[in-house]
């Protein structure tokens, strides 16, 4: 009786102990058979696991190590993940001259973006230059690197507006110095005034910020690519600084960057980062495509992230119920204006939309107006940059886009394709000659009204002043209650 109670007892013992193992190391296979780049939250995993389980960083003897051995760890472990997540930035040979040099450059047709992950210094001395200086501190040597940080590089009228970033390498003299001897060249040639623990991103807000498409496509979206994965440890560089531009976007900014933003022109001081991003990542028209550089972004996550900076509240028109449908109807007070808008809201208002027109007093404050739009079921908008503010549409919800004449190409490429990857349905309704202010100047037979084409082969400057600048619009109200009809069906 006794030898089968010890037995029993036994059996009990090694059961605890092999069940305690199991708990111990369940978590760290998890961590280690998971693939890092499903998500930029994986890359913590670890670190994560750590905290929540007190974690002690004991060694092979059951003793704990000492407070400084854990700093020391941790300082690794941070250098290690922040340098994990500047590779993700590039990839093929850019990534191996990272890896061995420290320091890389992409370039593609829309941008540029270089990477260092070593100390860098930058310079906001701007009586020395107009440009800010950016020194690696590397012994390779680097070519000197010019850099417009602004996703425009193809458009050579927005970068007339953007001021260069200069990269350089620090000189030092090797050959016959000690290693000693190096170390203070370095102090002396990297003397900061600031000395930062977050990588620096920089970018610019010149270009052709103002414009709404263009303030998200050029720089919010890029930034959103770029700086997501770093969980708002970083810290930015605005070139170009525009203090109403940057305070329009705060709520965007201060979801990237836990950090006060330096505006190099009034800073004046000498920082130091133990890295730096300069220039953004780019996909596409108003875009995120998960298999592009950062890999696993979508378009649907950055309208999440919109959703959480703004605190909006809704997220599918399943959730808005006992109204009437809320349409927005875009104002333009200078071109592409609908000359029978009074007509537009009525034909709405019959069909049962309870009715907004937003002229541009009310879009200017874009944390208000995202709320707005957020409970909107339709919003219609002739082709412009207003209708960017679709990303903040509530998922089901319609966009009518109005395309002018001679702009069909335009339209369908920066709006007609952009939004069905969030969740919102599109209708184009296409102006015919009659419905444009074009055919009462040029006539039925001009150039203008029946071949277009013919404009934009002189330039696209030309076209522009035409189709853009000088047409408005009066959409028939019976083909405008037939696409208003069609808005309810998809609804």
């Amino acid at each position: 009786m006794a030898m089968a109670k010890a037995k029993d007892s036994k059996r009990l013992t090694t059961a605890t102990a092999l069940s305690s193992m199991c708990l111990i190391l369940f978590p760290l296979i998890y961590v280690l058979l998971s693939p890092l780049d499903i998500s930029p939250l994986d890359i913590s995993r670890f670190d994560h696991w750590k905290q929540i389980s007190n974690w002690s960083g004991s060694g092979g003897d059951g003793a704990s190590l000492s407070g400084s051995n854990i700093e020391h760890e941790r300082m690794e472990d941070e250098d290690y993940s922040l340098k994990f997540l500047l590779r993700r930035l590039v990839q093929g040979r850019d990534r191996t001259e990272l890896d061995t040099t420290g320091f890389t450059c992409k370039s593609d047709l829309v941008t540029d973006i270089c990477v260092a992950n070593q100390l860098v210094r930058l310079d906001t001395h701007w009586h020395r230059t107009r440009s800010l200086m950016v020194y690696l501190s590397s012994n390779n040597s680097t070519q000197p690197r010019t850099v417009r940080p602004y996703a425009r590089k193809n458009d050579a009228a927005a970068m007339k507006l953007v001021r260069p970033v200069e990269i350089q390498t620090l000189t030092l003299h090797t050959a016959t110095a000690t290693a000693t001897a190096i170390e203070g060249q370095k102090q002396q040639l990297l003397a900061c005034d600031v000395t930062h623990d977050v990588p620096a991103v920089v970018f610019s807000s010149g270009g052709y910020t103002r414009n709404l498409f263009h303030d998200f496509n050029d720089i919010i979206l890029p930034l959103f690519i770029t700086c997501r994965q770093f969980q708002s440890r970083l810290k930015f560089i605005v070139t170009d600084y525009k203090p109403l531009w940057v305070k329009k976007y705060h709520q965007i900014l201060s979801h990237l960057s836990d950090y006060e933003i330096i505006n190099p022109v009034r800073d004046q001081r000498i920082h130091c980062f133990p890295a730096a991003v300069i220039g953004l990542n780019y996909h596409d028209n108003l875009a995120c495509n998960a298999k592009d550089l950062p890999f696993g972004y979508s378009t649907m996550d950055f309208k999440r992230f919109l959703h959480d900076a703004f605190n909006l509240k809704f997220i599918s028109l399943d959730i808005i119920q006992n109204q009437k449908p809320l349409l927005i109807l875009f104002s333009r007070q200078k071109s592409r204006r609908f000359l029978n808008e009074d007509e537009m809201v009525k034909v709405a208002d019959e069909l049962g939309f309870r009715v907004i027109v937003a002229l541009p007093n009310r879009t200017s404050n874009i944390a208000e107006f995202a709320k707005e739009v957020n409970s909107c079921s339709v919003m219609v908008g002739a082709h412009g940059a207003g209708l960017t503010n679709a990303v903040f549409l509530p998922a089901g919800a319609v966009l009518v886009q109005v395309v002018p004449l001679g702009l069909e190409w335009l339209s369908n490429t920066y709006y007609g394709k952009t939004f069905t990857p969030i969740g919102v349905r599109y209708l184009g309704y296409r102006i015919r000659p009659e419905e444009s202010s074009l055919l009462d100047v040029y006539g039925s037979d001009h150039p203008v009204i029946t071949d277009p084409q013919s404009l934009y082969r002189k330039g696209y400057s030309v076209a522009r002043a035409v189709y853009l600048d000088e047409q408005d619009l009066k959409p028939t109200p019976l083909r405008f209650r037939e696409t208003l009809e069609e808005a309810l069906r998809l609804l």
